[in-house]
C-alpha cells in the first residue's frame, strides 16, 4: 500500500535534516529528551473524562509516578495500564494524553500511565521492574484510587509494547497478578542486527529510523549479554505459552514491523490468543504520537473495543 496521504503530508512538514522526523544523532539523552518534550502539542480541547490524577506508587528504585484517567463510574472499574514509547530513553506520562482519554472514555477503564525511570541512568532492567511494581501495586491497593485490582489489562507502544509483554512474562514467571491482555502497539521485540526486513526497507525517511532505534539500545542495554534476555528482547523467549491474550498492533511503514508481527505469530504457535493489526499506510508514532492523523482515531476505537470485550 502507499503512503496514507495524511502521512505523506506529515513526513513533508518535517525537517528534511531530521531524516523524516528523527533527531539528529548524536544527542545526549538529556537533549533528546528535550528535544522531544517540545515537540509534543496537545490540542487545547483534550477529550474530557471523569478524573485525572497523579499519584506515586512504591517502586524498586524509589516512588512512581502514575497518573489514572477515570471514566464517569460509579465504582472501581478494570484498569489499563499503559507504558509510553521512547525507546527506554525519553518520553514521559504527558506524551499520551490525547490516546489515554479516548480509551478511558471508549471502553470504560482507568487508563493507568506509568512514569518508569529511563535510560541511560537506569538501564535494563530498571524499566520493567518499575512496570511490575505499578502493577503488583494495583492489584493490591488499586481500589484505593478507584480500580478493580482484579481486573488488569497493560499495554503500550513502541519500547512500551516491549516492557508491556515484558511485564506480562514477569507476572507469568513470578506467579504474580493475573493479566487479562497486553495490548502490543508498533512494539520493540527484536534488535537492529536481527535481519528483520523492514529494518532495511524503511530505515529512513519515515519518522523512526533504524540508527535511532540502534542508539536507544546502546542506551538500554549496558551489558551486550542482556540483549539475550526475553526481559529485554521478548522474542528470544523459548515458549510464550502462558501469558494472556494479546492485541498486536503494527504500522506498514515502520522498522519494527517485521517483529512485531513475527511476535504475534510466535504467540498463536504457543497457544495465546493473539488479534495482529497492520495498519497499512501508516508509520511509527500513529497511534500516541501522530494523534492527528485519522488512522490515530480508528486505532484508539480498536484498543478500545478489545478491552470492552476482555473485561466484558
Amino acid at each position: 500500500m502507499p503512503l496514507d496521504p495524511a502521512v505523506a503530508g506529515l513526513l513533508a512538514a518535517m525537517a528534511p535534516e531530521t531524516g523524516g522526523g528523527a533527531p539528529p544523532m548524536p544527542l545526549s539523552a538529556p537533549e533528546l529528551r528535550a528535544a522531544f518534550a517540545a515537540g509534543i502539542d496537545l490540542p487545547a480541547d483534550l477529550e474530557p473524562v471523569g478524573s485525572v490524577t497523579d499519584h506515586l506508587v512504591p517502586g524498586p528504585g524509589g516512588d512512581i509516578r502514575v497518573r489514572v484517567y477515570l471514566p464517569e463510574s460509579g465504582g472501581p472499574v478494570p484498569a489499563f495500564v499503559w507504558l509510553h514509547g521512547g525507546g527506554w530513553t525519553i518520553g514521559s506520562i504527558e506524551e499520551n494524553e490525547v490516546s489515554s482519554r479516548a480509551v478511558c472514555n471508549g471502553a470504560g477503564v482507568a487508563v493507568v500511565a506509568v512514569e518508569y525511570r529511563l535510560a541511560p541512568e537506569h538501564p535494563f532492567p530498571a524499566a520493567p521492574e518499575d512496570c511490575y511494581a505499578v502493577v503488583e501495586w494495583l492489584a493490591a491497593h488499586g481500589g484505593s484510587i478507584g480500580v478493580d485490582g482484579g481486573r488488569l489489562a497493560i499495554g503500550g507502544e513502541s519500547a512500551g509494547g516491549n516492557l508491556s509483554a515484558v511485564v506480562s512474562m514477569m507476572s507469568r514467571d513470578r506467579g504474580g497478578p493475573r493479566l487479562a491482555a497486553q495490548v502490543l502497539i508498533c512494539p520493540v521485540f527484536g534488535h537492529p542486527d536481527d535481519g528483520f526486513g523492514s529494518y532495511t526497507a524503511f530505515a529512513e525517511g519515515f519518522g523512526m529510523t533504524a540508527g535511532i532505534m540502534r542508539w536507544f539500545f546502546e542506551q538500554y542495554v549496558h551489558d551486550p549479554a542482556d540483549l539475550d534476555r526475553p526481559y529485554a528482547l521478548p522474542l528470544r523467549a523459548a515458549d510464550l505459552a502462558g501469558l494472556p491474550p494479546a492485541l498486536v498492533m503494527t504500522a506498514e511503514f515502520d522498522v519494527l514491523r517485521d517483529e512485531g508481527e513475527a511476535y504475534a505469530r510466535r504467540l498463536g504457535e504457543c497457544g495465546v490468543p493473539a488479534e495482529l493489526t497492520r495498519y497499512d499506510g501508516q508509520i511509527h508514532g500513529f497511534f500516541g504520537l501522530y494523534t492527528a492523523l485519522p488512522a490515530s482515531g480508528r486505532s484508539h476505537a480498536q484498543v478500545a473495543g478489545y478491552l470492552r470485550e476482555v473485561f466484558a
